[in-house]
């Protein structure tokens, strides 16, 4: 592969990134107890049984929340990962249950909690996760969030009802990047497929060219980034990753997502060395659809 910017990491600085990142969060103490909304701003759990919020609690970092969606019958059943976009939002998925997966959603950082977004951890309106990691050369932001999503998932792996060398990620715009990210994280560690949507963190060096709108203009736009900015950069961007993705892979562009276009995207999926789909929803904007979860059931059946 091509290097996509001089300031970005080689293939074993991210081997060795991807080796200490997983190390680092498996050996973290953590607190996880269900918990009820106060006063809820996000959906309650009513007809199915099992579902529940969890806090997540490390010493000295805020709490951090995931919804947790356990199989009908007990299983074991695959466990599907799903990580939110850059608006920080929850998300159910009572039709992946019903189809024989258990769904943890994670919610990294304490960005949103289930009485609804804790605005106070906004930075001039914005999450921060993205400046941060470009401002500390990778050392925050992104690792600190994809250390949370490690830790929920050692929480799931713990319950009954997880097959736990069946795991898939997905998940839309940051989260379609943040499932790949995750999917080369867990290589070797139980992860079988990955379906990533929209994907955002994908290409930077491609996407400096544009002007940016969403969370690319928020850190490429009309600012000079210094060469520990493009490392950080370099450590989450999905191509980066694409070496170690040789698990099965689904994506999915939209022909008028002007937030993360097709051609970040594709320039993905011509790198990545395993089973890969690359679909292109005609005139699909940047946002969920149901589209999506259908590819994404049937590539899991497929592959886990």
């Amino acid at each position: 592969m091509t290097t996509l910017h001089s300031d970005y990491p080689d293939n074993a600085e991210i081997d060795a990134w991807c080796d200490d990142l997983y190390e680092r969060a498996n050996g973290l103490s953590y607190r996880a107890e269900p918990v009820e909304p106060v006063q809820p701003q996000q959906p309650v759990p009513r007809h199915t049984v099992g579902t529940t919020y969890v806090r997540f609690e490390i010493d000295g970092q805020p709490p951090f929340y995931g919804y947790w969606q356990p199989v009908h019958g007990g299983g074991p059943a695959p466990l599907l990962l799903h990580v939110p976009g850059y608006g920080a939002e929850m998300s159910a998925h009572p039709e992946l249950v019903q189809a024989g997966y258990n769904v943890l959603h994670m919610n990294p950082l304490g960005y949103c909690t289930p009485d609804g977004h804790d605005e106070s951890r906004r930075v001039d309106g914005n999450w921060p996760v993205l400046p941060d990691t470009m401002a500390s050369g990778g050392e925050r932001g992104y690792v600190d969030w994809l250390s949370h999503v490690l830790v929920g998932l050692r929480w799931a792996l713990e319950q009954d009802c997880v097959a736990a060398t069946r795991i898939g990620c997905f998940g839309t715009s940051q989260g379609g990047g943040g499932a790949l990210l995750l999917g080369s994280l867990l290589c070797g560690h139980g992860v079988k497929a990955v379906a990533a949507d929209l994907p955002f963190l994908t290409n930077f060096p491609l996407m400096s060219g544009h002007d940016n709108v969403g969370a690319y203009g928020m850190v490429l736009n009309d600012k000079p980034i210094p060469p520990g900015g493009w490392r950080g950069l370099g450590l989450i961007d999905t191509l980066s990753h694409a070496h170690r993705l040789e698990l099965p892979v689904m994506l999915t562009a939209g022909t008028a997502d002007v937030t993360t276009p097709p051609k970040s995207i594709h320039s993905l999926f011509e790198q990545l060395p395993g089973t890969r789909s690359y679909t292109e929803l005609a005139g699909q904007a940047h946002t969920y659809t149901p589209q999506f979860l259908t590819l994404a059931t049937n590539w899991f059946r497929l592959y886990l």
